[in-house]
């Protein structure tokens, strides 16, 4: 066997041409999607893997995604004789929760193998939030399924092109049995242009450079993402550290189930151990184990080294643990609709686990849960069918020498964004009266947590049904090193009679009518350190801003603001010790 020896221009070169297609796949996609929630939203992810399915590069909308591609190509090859049932033009569809990339059955995938001089050298692959897949209810994705069966279409794996010609059947199938078929498979055709788009150009880099170089450069780039990974893992204090905590209920009533970790890093291993968490549960926010891994991801990146590129030798360090059929490992044929309360509450658990030993990498707790929200019913204008699926922004904790971040998504959708007001108002058949900062006052802290969002949508027309994922509705969160609590997600129902509902965390199908108004409340982050080590000019800049009252500046930290000059007149006795 001849090896080809690689020189640091040419890997140089081929990684940044690497990453350039990770991009122009990403863009490919939301240029070219139908839904909000990706061409807006950007809930999807595209990147190349190797021939064994490991990853290479990633274009990130939603940073839970990282893991699920390799997962996804895994077991696709597994399925297919390790590629051997795999022809150039073969485009494969998959959302498989259980292992073909974790997650739940909205998010689809399709992968491309990539062929060159007849041999398989790659997979083009994506992975992105179709608006529906069918299933009990609009959206597919709900809050009170008891059963995969109940959430929509599930695709094992299956060829939705087949040497280069789309299996019009499956297609047809797909347009019969989802709700919105005109975005559902509009999106499908979004996701094969980006395949194609990054097949095309990892073949021109194959002639450019010599498809030995490249894929000897490949193997040299995930052994130095390795080497990278275990420089970081060096620095990191070694240890045992735990953590426990809750996800508040499964939408179906019970709970809340305990959930616990024991990390241990050691020179060699980032170990985060689950074992003795709650076993699945009957509800949807269950997780399997691949979607597990794929949130763990996130926060060992964070650890170590956020700026790196990401590919799968960067992972070689770390080792995720759970029992079988936990809440973090759930079997077929259990629901999984929700399983970011449990897929991010694990990576919570971490965490929260190392927050206080990596006070300059990790913050204190934030709003976490996805707070998920999907609203259905008619357009006052067209009377056509509309359906808004989407996710909420909140408060992210303080952390040392800075404020927690305002109105951002959580640890699972990262660099996402919200469908904006004026998309909202014209394409739904809602008025948003209300997008403005929650400014509450909690997440106290020498830095204080920051401000959660506050979205009201009110209905304009008679039988609107809407159905609301909000964890850490019943556990704020956590503040560090003296810092408190922030405050936990709520949604509250006004009906335009008068009537209120809530506060609640989880719902199915809750109905409203024209003028009753929904109110998406998010949580504020934790703080950190003592309140009353906030400097005195900083709390009343924080009245001034709106963030706190002047009756919490002087009850929480102590100290007292001018309420018309909004400086800081004098402390009180609460700050002896400062």
């Amino acid at each position: 066997m001849t090896v080809t020896k690689v020189d640091p221009f040419s890997v140089e070169i081929i990684k940044d041409s690497l990453l350039a297609i990770g991009e122009e796949m990403f863009y490919a996609l939301a240029r070219t999607s139908m839904s909000p929630i990706i061409y807006e939203v950007l809930d999807y992810a595209s990147g190349l893997t190797d021939a064994k399915g490991q990853l290479l590069t990633q274009g990130n909308g939603v940073t839970g995604f990282i893991g699920m591609l390799s997962s996804m190509v895994q077991q696709i090859l597994k399925k297919y004789e390790d590629g051997k049932g795999l022809e150039p033009g073969d485009i494969i569809i998959i959302n498989d929760p259980y292992g073909g990339g974790g997650s739940h059955l909205s998010d689809v995938g399709l992968a491309m193998p990539i062929f060159y001089d007849g041999e398989l050298v790659a997979f083009s692959v994506n992975k992105a939030h179709w608006t529906e897949v069918g299933g009990k209810d609009a959206g597919s994705f709900t809050s009170d399924s008891t059963e995969i069966f109940q959430e929509g279409l599930q695709f094992p794996g299956v060829k939705l092109f087949n040497k280069g010609k789309v299996n019009q059947a499956l297609v047809d199938m797909i347009e019969s049995n989802v709700r919105f078929p005109d975005l559902s498979i509009g999106d499908m055709w979004a996701q094969v242009a980006a395949l194609r788009t990054g097949a095309k150009r990892f073949g021109e880099l194959c002639d450019q450079h010599g498809k030995d170089m490249v894929l000897a450069s490949i193997g040299h780039l995930l052994d130095h993402g390795e080497q990278l990974a275990r420089k970081e893992l060096a620095k990191l204090p070694k240890g045992t550290y735990t953590a426990e905590n809750y996800i508040d209920d499964d939408g179906t009533g019970a709970g809340p189930f305990k959930i616990k970790v024991k990390v241990t890093i050691t020179d060699d291993e980032f170990i985060c151990d689950f074992r003795g968490s709650h076993p699945q549960v009957i509800g949807p926010v269950n997780c399997s184990y691949s979607a597990l891994v794929s949130g763990v991801r996130v926060v060992f990146l964070a650890v170590t080294n956020p700026s790196q590129n990401v590919n799968d030798g960067v992972f070689r360090p770390l080792k995720v643990i759970t029992d079988e059929g936990a809440i973090f490992s759930a079997k077929r044929p259990a629901p999984v609709s929700i399983n970011w309360e449990a897929r991010l509450g694990g990576a919570d658990l971490i965490w929260k686990a190392l927050a206080p030993v990596l006070p300059h990498r990790l913050t204190a707790g934030h709003l976490l849960s996805v707070c998920s929200v999907t609203l259905t019913g008619n357009h006052p204008d067209t009377e056509e069918p509309f359906l808004i699926v989407e996710p909420s922004a909140g408060g992210w904790g303080a952390g040392a020498g800075q404020d927690g971040a305002r109105g951002q998504f959580c640890l699972g959708d990262g660099e996402t964004y919200n469908v904006p007001i004026e998309v909202a108002e014209t394409r739904y058949g809602v008025l948003v009266d209300q997008y403005s900062l929650r400014c509450d006052g909690k997440g106290a802290g020498e830095y204080i947590g920051g401000s959660g969002v506050i979205r009201s949508y009110r209905a304009l027309t008679d039988n609107q049904k809407v159905t609301t994922m909000f964890g850490r509705h019943k556990f704020a969160p956590w503040g560090v090193n003296g810092g408190e609590e922030g405050s936990p997600n709520d949604v509250y129902i006004r009906k335009a009679n008068g009537e209120k509902a809530g506060p609640f965390g989880i719902t199915a199908r809750f109905p409203l009518n024209k003028g009753d108004v929904v109110e998406l409340v998010t949580a504020t982050g934790g703080g950190y350190g003592d309140p009353c080590k906030r400097p005195a000019d900083k709390v009343a800049s924080d009245v001034k801003n709106g963030y706190i009252t002047i009756n919490q500046a002087k009850e929480i930290f102590g100290v007292i603001v001018d309420s018309e000059t909004f400086e800081a007149k004098s402390v009180t006795s609460k700050r002896k010790n400062y």
